[in-house]
């Protein structure tokens, strides 16, 4: 399948290519014939770039799946996120161009806000890329009470951001919540309770990969927090 965001891209691609090749005959022109076979890679690398292909998992309760294809660059413990509140999970991963870039909803919820924020261009394996680039953040409400996040991050190709969420939209996990087109990062947020299956290295493929679980309920995280313990029996 193809995403619904790369079909006019394509089309265009695609006439462009067919104009050329009629001039190209027309004219008898090894020029336009050149522009032909370019517009025509694009064609096929746009095509090949905005796959969109089917992906199942073993839905099960509080299960975070993975919301992009691509590799662990890192899992980080953050001393506070304003949104979810105290410490949390930072899972930061890489899409190189032949990824694919369809971002997948991790967990079952509801959207409670969708802020874009504008920014620089800097290489998405890059730290400061997930302060300083261009950059939609997804904070979901999940069903069993738990704040995360997503965020989309254009990089130094990827010039953007697309999501196709709204605030108070009931969302399930794997469910398409956008792209970003031509390499970039995403990164997921979620409360340190949580339990984390990936590390840095990992390749992951969004709505396949399962990569931990959230907390069983608010109550287990709310004594882990007071306990000091980091992690809970799901």
């Amino acid at each position: 399948m193809i995403a619904r965001e790369g079909i006019p891209l394509i089309l265009i691609g695609l006439v462009l290519s067919l104009i050329f090749l009629w001039a190209a005959v027309k004219w008898d022109s090894l020029v336009l014939l050149i522009f032909t076979a370019i517009f025509s890679l694009l064609t096929v690398f746009t095509t090949f770039f905005m796959r969109d292909p089917h992906r199942t998992f073993e839905p099960a309760p509080n299960i975070l799946v993975a919301p992009a294809d691509g590799k662990i660059l890192s899992v980080d413990r953050i001393s506070d996120h304003e949104y979810i509140g105290g410490e949390v999970w930072k899972i930061s991963i890489f899409l190189s161009v032949l990824d694919v870039h369809i971002n997948r909803v991790p967990a079952d919820g509801v959207v409670e806000f969708v802020d874009y924020c504008p920014g620089k261009f800097f290489p998405a394996f890059a730290d400061k890329a997930s302060t300083d680039n261009e950059r939609t953040e997804i904070g979901i409400l999940s069903s069993g009470g738990h704040r995360l996040v997503v965020k989309q991050i254009a990089g130094i190709i990827a010039r953007r951001v697309v999501c196709t969420l709204s605030k108070g939209d009931s969302v399930a996990a794997g469910d398409h919540m956008g792209l970003i087109r031509y390499g970039s990062r995403t990164e997921l947020f979620v409360p340190i309770a949580s339990r984390i299956d990936v590390k840095a290295g990992d390749k992951v493929k969004g709505a396949r990969t399962v990569m931990g679980y959230l907390p069983g309920n608010v109550t287990e995280v709310k004594n882990s927090e007071t306990t000091g313990e980091k992690n809970v029996e799901l």
